[in-house]
């Protein structure tokens, strides 16, 4: 709910340029590489694949043999087509080699690796650059997509860029300097179980120094950050299992961020044994930008660094030879001397700066001034493509200055620690080559005499319990938010539910850090039965004592609420679904017995936070207005409600392997396997039995023929149909009472029961064949007055009759059911 400090980390000035030697580069072209090197550091781009697939520093390989998709990078690929995730070089890659002298007389090399989706149209292409002298590879990547007749494709949901390696030689990861950990080892990953998507508990091997130091679960959610104050992260070789024994770091240098989304607020995964560069996602919530016609946008430049130490070296101090490069004022010549080959780079001369001095609000900290698209709230900054976002941190004083500002038109916006509401301003333009110059006086929102607050209004749950708290169990003491979530047991943390009394309790232990509707199952290792209880998860009551002062003769009282985030039916995809009741989340507030008008929280302001290891994602708030004569002397009661057992369909647990599908899928699908062979089995017989009742077959001939035929087709005919009928039946029955839950939420649990009916509806025909059958088996016809053609004709009328009934019914049924169901 309301939000913790965030710590503002230095910009670490640039005392001297990269580690510099006296190098020779070159950028070379082969039939099927493209290689640029220098005296230290050699990159091989594979034609065919469009990946970096050999990258040494000083002769060490950096990332193993090529593997697939692992043994490579950086590489691009993306979640942005029709289908889905796309690689580019895998269709039809074109190549340009650059090679130049930057306006410092340094030497570069560059490459392009350029693709067309065939399907769309679409272009991506990545971007490497090597500098004389450098151990880094600058990158920028775009994205352009021009198709009138298919003007919107689809949202830009991933764009990644990825350093991939495929060997043992690293040790660690860092997420920051707080924050970094031993990777886990091969008897970890070998006896790990799976929990949750990308999530593995590791506690069957307690001696692994992952295990030991930092948890017993490992997730890639564990080593996400915040954009704020982040600047180099990236996996690190103590040398303990290098050829050599020196100690190696790969890092991502957030060198500019102008071309990110959702400003200083946005979250992603950086590091996890992978090290990511994620340009555009909606991991946490965050929006993302549609692709549409006239799409053209160019994001970076980013720095892969990579160092070598002498062994036992510091990973902190590997990671600050990285971090000093973090400024968007590095290397800003070099920028400008090779834009003419990156097409969408903003050069200096179209940038200005822009200082802003803040008159803040009395016990305002950490304060912050961010630039972004005009109009909008910075987190949904992602409307208009040709707009950057820049932020910097304000000194005591108020102060900040932001250099290389894109010159546009922007929205200003202030916020800091500890005050409620923060200051915007629209159209604060920046001019090419000038510095606007801006002085604003904030206040902080106020609707009257406040009475309490609980919390640190700091766009974080981090102050309550089990947010940024350590973990104290654990050598590296990690703050227990980044944990994978099921790990901290709500309903023993708080056997009798949240009970809080203003004044008394204690923030840090009495406030969960997430209000969950219910608690355990589907993704909860070690609850995997939900918990609902009796309103003591879903409710939270705050209590807190009024003198008649502080309320008489006041006509309106005001309850405001700041959430860190909030996780509809909609997860983090921003997507309505209607077949999910809580798409829309309802948020309740009462008011000693009496509910106020519910805060209803939009699908597209979802997050999928608390089980992303995170405790700030897309922001919100709401002011709950009332009437002053609600609250009495005394103690004075507010419950915060969500939906009693508010669950969705959660996809959370994924198999280790195509080899084994999953159980649950299994049995949601069996009734559409099994009503399909009785529906064929049943148009088989008629259209093969109808053979005997017309020409060229003389009926005479048939009636000899049908008895022995009839004997020998049904001699075990009607156990096949009983035995599929049975399991149409019982695997809907079985869906119904394993997934009642998941069932109702996607109104499908009705087409489940219809199946069953209407497969079990196929036994009351049975009367009305079963005796046909036996005359014709038997050869006994002319009893009831016709011959053995005529009994046929009899006995297809009714099988027809059924087929078209219950058995393309229970069929009709069962693919509504599945298709309710299994659409995400």
């Amino acid at each position: 709910m309301k939000f913790r400090k965030l710590s503002a980390a230095l910009l670490v000035s640039l005392l001297h340029a990269p580690y510099l030697v006296a190098a020779a580069l070159n950028a070379t072209e082969t039939d099927t590489q493209l290689v640029l090197s220098n005296d230290r550091l050699y990159a091989a781009v594979q034609k065919k694949g469009g990946a970096i697939v050999k990258l040494t520093l000083d002769g060490t390989n950096l990332l193993g043999s090529p593997s697939g998709s692992t043994g490579i990078g950086p590489y691009l690929d993306c979640y942005c087509t029709p289908k889905g995730f796309w690689t580019p070089g895998s269709v039809a890659p074109k190549y340009k080699l650059f090679k130049g002298r930057d306006s410092n007389g340094k030497d570069y090399g560059g490459v392009v690796m350029s693709d067309t989706y065939t399907e769309t149209g679409q272009v991506l292409e990545q971007y490497w650059f090597l500098r004389d002298g450098e151990t880094g590879l600058h990158t920028f990547s775009r994205v352009a997509y021009h198709n009138e007749e298919q003007p919107f494709l689809r949202n830009l949901q991933e764009l990644r860029t990825l350093f991939r390696p495929n060997n043992d030689m690293w040790t660690h990861l860092l997420t920051n300097t707080k924050q970094y950990a031993p990777l886990p080892g091969k008897e970890a990953k070998d006896k790990q179980v799976v929990v949750q998507d990308a999530t593995w508990y590791l506690g069957n091997t307690p001696d692994d120094p992952y295990v030991k130091q930092e948890a017993d679960y490992f997730t890639k959610y564990t080593f996400q950050d915040n954009w704020r104050d982040i600047d180099a992260y990236g996996l690190f070789a103590d040398g303990s299992k290098t050829e050599d024994g020196d100690a190696y770091g790969a890092w991502l240098v957030m060198n500019t961020k102008d071309t990110y989304f959702g400003g200083p607020l946005h979250s992603d995964l950086v590091v996890d044994g992978i090290l990511y560069n994620y340009i555009s996602s909606n991991h946490h919530g965050d929006q993302t930008p549609n692709i549409t016609d006239g799409f053209d946008r160019t994001f970076g430049p980013q720095y892969f660094h990579f160092n070598r130490f002498t062994g036992e070296t510091d990973i902190l101090k590997a990671q600050a030879d990285a971090a000093q490069y973090a400024d968007p004022e590095w290397n800003a010549d070099f920028y400008d001397s090779i834009a003419k080959h990156v097409p969408n780079y903003v050069p200096s001369k179209s940038r200005g700066s822009f200082e802003v001095k803040v008159d803040l609000p009395k016990g305002a900290k950490n304060a912050i001034a961010v630039l972004a698209q005009n109009g909008v709230d910075f987190q949904d900054n992602v409307f208009d493509t040709k707009a950057y976002q820049y932020w910097a941190n304000l000194d005591e004083s108020g102060r900040a200055t932001i250099p290389r500002v894109k010159s546009g038109t922007y929205r200003l916006t202030v916020y800091a620690d500890n005050i409620f509401g923060q200051y915007t301003e629209d159209k604060v333009k920046v001019k090419a080559g000038k510095t606007e110059k801006k002085n604003v006086r904030w206040r902080e929102e106020s609707t009257g005499k406040e009475i309490w607050r609980i919390g640190t209004p700091d766009k974080t749950s981090g102050e309550y319990r089990h947010g940024f708290e350590p973990d104290t169990s654990k050598p590296l003491k990690p703050e227990q938010y980044r944990i994978y979530w099921a790990n901290w047991d709500f309903v023993k943390d708080f056997p009798d539910g949240v009970n809080f009394k203003v004044g008394e309790s204690d923030v840090g232990k009495d406030l969960n850090y997430v209000h969950w509707s219910v608690f355990g199952g589907k993704g909860n290792y070690p609850r995997p039965e939900p918990y609902v209880g009796n309103g003591d998860v879903n409710n939270w009551t705050i209590a807190f004592d009024l003198k008649e002062a502080q309320f008489k003769r006041k006509k309106q009282a005001t309850f405001t609420v700041q959430l860190a985030g909030a996780k509809t039916a909609a997860g983090n995809t921003d997507v309505y679904n209607a077949s999910e009741p809580h798409s829309n989340l309802k948020y309740t507030v009462n008011i000693n017995g009496k509910d106020l008008e519910p805060w209803v929280i939009p699908y597209y302001h979802s997050s999928s936070c608390a089980v992303r290891s995170s405790v700030s994602c897309y922001n919100i708030a709401h002011k709950f207005e009332f009437d002053a004569k609600l609250l009495k002397k005394g103690e004075n009661e507010i419950v915060l409600s969500l939906p009693f057992n508010a669950t969705n369909y959660e996809s959370a647990v994924l198999t280790e392997t195509v080899a084994f599908p999953n159980p649950r899928i299994l049995l949601l699908t069996a009734p559409l396997v099994s009503s399909s062979i009785t529906l064929w089995f049943a148009r088989d017989q008629s259209f093969f039995l109808s053979l005997f009742t017309r020409p060229p077959i003389e009926r005479k001939t048939a009636n000899a023929v049908l008895p022995g035929y009839i004997a020998n087709f049904y001699g075990s005919g009607p156990w096949a149909v009983l035995t599929f009928i049975g399991l149409t039946f019982s695997t809907s029955v079985a869906s119904i009472w394993s997934n009642r839950a998941l069932l109702q939420s996607r109104g499908s649990l009705i087409w489940y029961g219809w199946s069953a009916a209407l497969a079990l509806g196929h036994l009351a025909y049975v009367p009305a064949v079963a005796w046909k059958l036996k005359a014709l088996w038997e050869d006994n016809c002319a009893v009831e007055g016709t011959d053995n053609v005529g009994m046929l004709k009899r006995w297809m009328a009714v099988n027809n009759t059924r087929m078209f009934t219950t058995d393309l019914g229970a069929w009709v049924c069962a693919v509504v059911a599945i298709s309710k169901t299994l659409t995400v």
